[in-house]
Formats: C-alpha cells, sequence, structure tokens
C-alpha cells in the first residue's frame, strides 16, 4: 500500500496536478483559475493535458502561460497515455464529460497509479459502477478518488455537513430532517452537465435496470439502505416557508451524494437521516406559476441546454450568484436554518473555484485512501479554503425569520 501522510501520493512526480480536459470550456476556466491563484507564485507546479496538441498550446497563449509550461497529450480512450500521464502527477483534476463516456479508463490509469482524482462527474450510475469496481483497489493502491467537485455537489453537502455541526455545537443534537431550498441562482449549468443528462436519458431509456439505479436514494451506499426518502419531483407547498416550491434538476445528484459522505463518516446524521432539495418558488398564486415555470425550465435544460464547449462571458459568470437555505428538523420540530452563498455563475465561474480548492484541500490532508466525497474527506478544510475572497462562498447561520423565505 502507498503510505499517505500530510501530502499526495507519488512524492516524487514532476507536477502537483495535471487539468485533464484544459481546451474545454469550463478546463480552460479551471486551468485559469489554478494558474492565476496558485501557478503564479510557484506554489503549485502543473500541466494541462487533453487529446489535441494544437489546442493546448492555444489554450497556453490564451491563458498568457509561458511557452515552456508543461502540456500533455492523452486521449480519454487511450489507457497507456492516460496511465503514462498519470505517472507523472500526484494528481489529476479531470473536467471531461460526460464521465461515463470519458472517463473510465482515467479513473483506472489513477487508481493503478495510486494518485489523487478529483472531477465533475453528476452522473449517479457511473459512480456507482466506479465505486464498485474500484473501492476494494483504491484501498490498496493509496489513491484519493473525489467526485462531484463542482456546484454538483459541494454547496450542498458541505451546506449539510456544516448545518450539522453548527447544531450540534448548539444542541448537541444532529437534525434527523433537513431541507434542502435554493433561494436564488443567477447563472446557468454547464454544458457539460447538460451533456451529462442527456446521455443519461438516453442510457435509462436503453435499459431499465438503469432507472432503478436512478431512482435509488441510496445507489452511492451499497449495501446500505435507509428510509424512504420524499422524491422533489412535484411542485408543492412547503408549509415551513410559506411558500411554493418546484423540483431541483441537480437534488438527484445531490442526495445521492449527501447520503454518502453520511455513511462514509459511520453515519452521524444518524441511520434514518431524510434530506431533499427543491427551488423556492414563491407565495401565493404567483408562486405557483413560478414553481410550474420552474419545473419546465429544468425539464428544457436537460433536453436543450447548452452543449460542451459552450458557456456565459466574463461579465455573466462574474455577474452570477446563488443562495442555498438549510431548515433542521429535530424531534419533528424546526431547530435551525443555515445558508451557504457563493459568488459568480454556478456551472462555470464557482464549480472552477471549488474543484481547484477540493484538490489544494486534498494535496495537504491526511485523508485514507479510498473514494470519497468532498464534504466527508475534506470536511472544515475545504469549508475555509471556499471562504477565501478568492473564491466567495459563505457558510453562516441564519436565525428563522432573519430572512425572507
Amino acid at each position: 500500500m502507498v503510505s499517505r501522510g500530510n501530502t499526495m501520493a507519488n512524492p516524487n512526480a514532476e507536477f502537483d496536478f495535471v487539468v485533464f480536459g484544459a481546451t474545454g470550456f469550463t478546463g480552460v476556466l479551471v486551468a485559469e483559475y489554478l494558474a492565476g491563484r496558485y501557478g503564479a507564485t510557484g506554489e503549485v507546479k502543473w500541466a494541462m493535458a487533453g487529446r489535441d496538441a494544437r489546442k493546448l498550446a492555444n489554450t497556453r497563449e490564451q491563458l498568457g502561460l509561458p511557452g515552456t509550461h508543461p502540456l500533455i497529450v492523452a486521449d480519454s480512450s487511450d489507457a497507456d497515455a492516460l496511465r503514462a500521464m498519470a505517472l507523472r502527477t500526484r494528481c489529476v483534476i479531470s473536467t471531461v464529460g460526460p464521465f461515463q463516456r470519458y472517463g473510465s479508463k482515467l479513473v483506472e490509469a489513477c487508481v493503478d497509479a495510486g494518485i489523487d482524482y478529483v472531477d465533475l462527474c453528476g452522473e449517479v450510475p457511473w459512480m456507482r459502477e466506479m465505486i464498485l469496481a474500484h473501492e476494494e483497489r483504491v484501498r490498496a493502491s493509496g489513491a484519493r478518488i473525489l467526485f462531484s467537485c463542482g456546484f454538483d455537489s459541494v454547496p450542498f453537502e458541505l451546506g449539510v455537513y456544516h448545518h450539522q455541526t453548527q447544531l450540534q455545537q448548539k444542541t448537541g443534537r444532529m437534525a434527523e430532517r433537513i431541507k434542502g431550498r435554493v433561494r436564488a441562482m443567477n447563472g446557468t449549468f454547464s454544458g457539460g452537465t447538460a451533456e451529462s443528462f442527456r446521455v443519461i436519458g438516453s442510457s435509462a431509456k436503453a435499459d431499465p435496470s438503469y432507472v432503478a439505479v436512478l431512482k435509488d436514494a441510496y445507489a452511492l451506499t451499497p449495501g446500505f439502505q435507509g428510509p424512504k426518502q420524499p422524491s422533489g419531483m412535484k411542485i408543492e407547498f412547503d408549509a415551513d416557508l410559506q411558500t411554493w416550491v418546484a423540483p431541483f434538476l441537480m437534488s438527484p445528484i445531490n442526495t445521492r451524494n449527501i447520503h454518502r459522505s453520511n455513511a462514509l463518516m459511520g453515519h452521524p446524521y444518524g441511520t434514518d437521516f431524510v434530506y431533499d432539495e427543491m427551488r423556492i418558488a414563491g407565495p401565493g398564486q404567483q408562486g405557483e406559476e413560478a414553481a410550474r415555470r420552474f419545473a419546465a425550465e429544468g425539464a428544457e435544460l436537460a433536453e436543450n441546454g447548452p452543449v460542451p464547449g459552450e458557456g456565459p462571458s466574463r461579465e455573466a459568470r462574474e455577474a452570477g450568484s446563488f443562495e442555498i437555505l438549510f431548515l433542521g428538523f429535530v424531534d419533528g420540530a424546526e431547530a435551525l436554518r443555515t445558508v451557504v452563498r457563493g459568488k459568480r455563475d454556478p456551472g462555470y465561474g464557482a464549480t472552477s473555484r471549488m474543484i481547484v480548492e477540493c484538490g489544494m484541500a486534498l494535496r495537504s490532508s491526511e485523508v485514507k485512501p479510498g473514494i470519497w466525497t468532498p464534504a466527508a474527506a475534506l470536511k472544515d478544510r475545504l469549508i475555509e479554503r471556499l471562504r477565501a475572497p478568492e473564491v466567495g462562498m459563505s457558510f453562516e447561520v441564519e436565525r428563522p425569520g432573519d430572512a425572507p423565505a
């Protein structure tokens, strides 16, 4: 087994990070943030990787990096090239989705090399497949694999973790029921996320067993089944907030990751923990109409959203934001409200920062080898990194009635 101390694996590697998929829209943003925040000071050594040498060189020039900045040519279908790339670094940051098409050989290469891996995946069936295929091998190789290190599902996973730790400090209890409610979202999901939904949809039509995985709230906790969870798939009136709420597109991903986090940490939230996510639409008839509109927009995005390679302008990304409210219940009564806020467009500007900070937090952590969620692996270490001004996220307690629902 590879020894893990307070650094990543492969200590003699050339690079701390390789950004795989660096020429894609989100990959460029990841590389730009990594270069601007950490690369210029020499704090980290990193390289850009992708399948097209010309595009890599163009991206290097676009970002104003020196002509000597290292580039690695590797295709997601070329196992040998991926293995060679993995052996040169301590961690791979992957933005190449849909992951069920392009991610499996890369995960295998990282597991074989015993190195760290973080990605932006929100494809539950593929993540389950990787867990079943590699969880035992990862422990032996020394690798640490983190899926879902962007808007799906970092703000939600860490939001629940932060809520529970705050409630425990105040009352000695943890909530047996938490509602996640998206209160505001200015921006959109990435083209990669939209494409992943399209691939998941086509796979579900072709394979009934795929549908069963999608419907399973505990798809990412093999061997454990807890209580039935709210579906969150229909508009409804939330009596606790006195507002209409609509299905939230990312809920089928985030809820599964949160249950996996709970399991990986030894079920501190309890084995009977209940969680759901929905989007706040507002009170009255206008709120009901808005909820129906939000539900329709979510379905439309999954079908006809942006494609990989497309994305908003820098101005639009910087103007974006999000706000997520968490309501926790103890013995059936509301006990605490907390809120997670973020600057920048969630699918691009915020996500590109989140994944880099996941890698940086993992870089100096003593997390044991395994297939982790960001919250279970990094906890408060990641929260503190995300609170930095360069990222612009906040995790706060909000007393009931302090802010409008």
